[in-house]
């Protein structure tokens, strides 16, 4: 059964996770996606602990089936072979700042003369234009300026950083995906490809959805404990069970209605956004819920209708039945650190599912292979590794 992107070529020439994790999900999908790393020191996420043996499971989460190929891109002959893999492939990703890979000579512009097809993604932090462009940045600053940061916080305190880094996964890796699958279909129709500006910011702000609607309709931004999504009403919260947290989302008034009467709290029903009795209610929900664990009120509300869940750790949530059932955690062979543990691929296609071909890469492991079906002898390989170039 072929893949949905198979005989689809990714170049990424990105770094850490953004780049890594969008490329990944296009190689799950069937894409040969070949991995340019710096010779000698590769991608910097490779230094980063934790480590299986002697890989770094940061490398090991957001790398599989990918070929890895050393290419120093501060040479001019190391541009030329770039240049030579963009003539045969379809994408191309970078996660530079705006003007590096131009002032290298592979730019969009550049390498649009050598394959008009070509589709080239540029992830930044802010885009391509703009006063922040140039600006450097992380997830957290990305967050604050796009107007989320202010949602994770309790009523009246400083946001905490979310955990999950919305900007990079949300707002990078998921948004160009969808713009490299869209400038795939429209080159069907063109006859040629396009340039991608994904902006992690400008994700961010999409994102922003639901609090951007009561921004509009209202006049006000909703902070933390300010929006019944964030933490202001009973109804959608997370309380402490006996052994962690158990999580509660019953916005809807009929499944308040059954929780309320589940936990023989009638009263309450009328009472789902009532600001005034929000705090009396919290506490008297919070000393129910420690009555019992996570797993004894998952048991008891199974057919109660209401929306209730476990809030879990990661080790626990590799071990719930559920997320076992639909392969969100799996292993894989590799050559030198044995087995190691996969992230699942999240996207379910009935006729050309996704798979997991190739393991995470060594460093250069597929120089050598790469540049012998670009025509590159074993002469010319040996002679661009004493120049540098590999």
């Amino acid at each position: 059964m072929a893949d949905a992107l198979a005989g689809i070529k990714v170049i990424d020439c990105t770094r850490l996770l953004p780049g890594g994790l969008c490329t990944m999900l296009l190689g799950d999908l069937g894409a040969d996606v070949v991995k340019i790393e710096e010779p000698g020191r590769g991608d910097y996420i490779r230094t980063m602990p934790p480590f299986a043996e002697s890989e770094s499971y940061m490398h090991l989460v957001l790398n599989r089936n990918k070929r890895s190929v050393t290419l120093n891109l501060k040479t001019e002959a190391g541009c030329d072979v770039l240049r030579e893999m963009v003539r045969h492939a379809d994408i191309i990703v970078e996660g530079n700042r705006p003007g590096v890979m131009d002032r290298l000579g592979v730019g969009y512009e550049n390498l649009s003369q050598v394959n008009p097809g070509i589709i080239y993604c540029a992830i930044t932090g802010y885009g391509q234009d703009g006063p922040y462009a140039n600006m450097p940045g992380h997830d957290l600053n990305y967050m604050g300026i796009a107007g989320a940061l202010e949602l994770f916080a309790r009523k009246g305190e400083t946001p905490l950083p979310p955990g999950l880094t919305v900007a990079d996964i949300g707002g990078g890796a998921q948004m160009a995906v969808v713009g490299i699958l869209a400038a795939l279909h429209a080159r069907r129709v063109l006859g040629k490809g396009q340039f991608i500006d994904i902006s992690m910011t400008d994700g961010v702000v999409y994102w922003l959805s639901l609090f951007a609607a009561w921004q509009f309709g209202f006049g006000k931004s909703p902070r933390g404990g300010e929006h019944v999504l964030l933490g202001q009403f009973p109804c959608y919260a997370a309380y402490p069970a006996a052994d962690g947290n158990i999580t509660v989302g019953c916005l809807e008034p009929h499944f308040w209605a059954n929780l309320c009467h589940a936990l023989d709290r009638p009263q309450y029903v009328a009472e789902q956004f009532s600001m005034d009795r929000a705090p009396a209610i919290f506490e008297d929900l919070s000393a129910v819920f420690r009555t019992k664990s996570r797993a004894e009120w998952f048991a008891y509300f199974a057919s109660k209708n209401v929306c209730v869940g476990p809030s879990y750790t990661i080790e626990e949530a590799m071990n719930d039945p559920h997320i076992q059932h639909r392969q969100m955690f799996t292993t894989v062979q590799h050559p030198t650190e044995g087995e190691i543990h996969q992230l699942g691929n999240p996207i379910k296609l009935s006729a050309t599912p996704g798979s997991i071909r190739r393991p995470p890469p060594q460093l250069g492991e597929h120089t050598a292979e790469v540049l012998a079906q670009l025509g590159y002898d074993h002469e010319a390989c040996e002679k661009l590794r004493a120049e540098g170039v590999l």
